[in-house]
């Protein structure tokens, strides 16, 4: 396998990971990365800050995005698409979690009185207050729907694991960064290092929102917009089959499919269930196994209004994107949760951003259909204008 197995979360308990951000970013947005210069190669044995694994989905989608954001540190200008609106129940679902309180009712009015507070402070710029009335009324219904379904159960499993040595705060965020450290592969370039000048590892950060006890196993759980980015990913229930097939075509060169949102959730699946384990085992919250799930807060499609009677019916349905990356043979003979098909890709990648590889050229007609109608970097960005004033010739 390629990777150390090494993982540790931070959270302050308010919600708030500690010390400066992932990829070289701080809590205020500024960074210590500067671009390379000619000559300026880095060292393999320098000391890394951590990556993200919301980094590595941009990479995914554009490595030129990627440069920009995390490597430059340039603001996007896109468009908000609702995700404070889903930040907003983040937060409010988490205070109701944190209070340990397991009934329907009583989780329901903490998230409800949690939610109000939230709302009084949020300035998003709404057409008319009718607007606003009803996206408040979408968020109330999406609380009651997701306490329905799981809230309480999740909330019961939660409070298996508090003891005298693990509180809430241990195991509730928003903020709750699990971590898993990961040799990265060489790159091309640098295969003529000296033969002891191995890659340091690098470790990869992953967030989520809160952990729970499901029977024997300890589930980690990540709030989401939609899971509609997931695609074949929603449908299949293991790794054998279409799931593998799809994964490996995406990086063939000479194949059509290109799908930088499903590989990235496998991606994040891989560190965060190594991230977990470890902190399952620093905790000594046992359980033979880990899980990871996505809820969706944002789920459009199964959201009916009533206009009526002003009324808003929704239901909230999680996925467990763990068996979809799990090997079930290499499991079987380790009785770890390890794919080494997406774990030695996601060293692959991880040694590319190493070495600043950004140039998205050799996937360049993939990219420009997937990244560049929604990318808020495209005017300044010198791959695209470079194929936009092309000659024929």
């Amino acid at each position: 396998m390629s990777d150390s197995g090494s993982s540790e979360t931070r959270n302050d308990g308010a919600g708030r990971t500690h010390g400066g951000g992932s990829d070289g970013t701080h809590n205020d947005g500024s960074s210590d990365e500067r671009p390379a210069g000619p000559g300026d190669e880095r060292p393999w044995n320098r000391p890394e800050e951590p990556l993200s694994i919301d980094g590595i989905g941009t990479y995914l989608r554009c490595p030129r995005q990627y440069e920009f954001a995390r490597v430059h540190g340039l603001e996007s200008a896109d468009e908000s698409d609702g995700s404070d609106r889903v930040d907003l129940l983040r937060r409010a679902i988490c205070a109701a979690l944190r209070t340990g309180k397991t009934t329907h009712g009583a989780l329901l009015e903490a998230g409800l009185t949690r939610l109000a507070e939230l709302w009084g402070d949020h300035d998003e710029r709404f057409h008319s207050r009718t607007q606003r009335r009803h996206e408040r009324t979408v968020l109330e219904a999406t609380l009651r729907a997701y306490v329905e379904a799981v809230g309480t159960d999740h909330a019961a499993g939660l409070e298996q694991c508090v003891g005298a040595d693990v509180t809430c705060a241990d195991l509730v965020g928003p903020g709750l960064t699990l971590s898993r450290t990961v040799s990265p592969s060489k790159t091309a370039e640098s295969a003529g290092s000296e033969p002891g000048d191995d890659p340091s590892p690098i470790e990869i950060e992953a967030d989520v929102d809160y952990v729970f006890r499901d029977g024997s196993s300890l589930v980690a759980a990540r709030f989401v917009p939609t899971l509609a980015s997931l695609g074949l990913l929603r449908y299949r229930s293991r790794w054998k089959g279409d799931v593998a097939g799809h994964f490996v075509d995406h990086f063939d060169r000479e194949s059509d499919v290109y799908d930088p949102e499903a590989v990235g959730a496998l991606f994040e699946t891989a560190v965060v269930l190594g991230g977990l384990r470890s902190l399952r085992d620093r905790l000594g919250l046992g359980g033979k196994t880990c899980r990871y799930v996505r809820v969706p807060l944002a789920d459009r499609s199964r959201t009916s209004v009533n206009w009526v009677r002003g009324s808003v019916e929704t239901s909230v349905k999680i996925t467990d994107l763990t068996d979809v990356y799990v090997d079930q043979h290499a499991y079987a003979m380790t009785h770890e949760h390890r794919n080494e098909t997406v774990d030695g890709r996601l060293a692959a990648i991880v040694g590319r951003i190493r070495a600043g590889k950004f140039d998205p050229t050799d996937r360049w007609e993939q990219v420009q259909r997937a990244a560049c109608p929604d990318c808020g970097y495209a005017v300044c960005c010198q791959d695209r204008i470079a194929s936009e004033v092309q000659f024929d010739g």
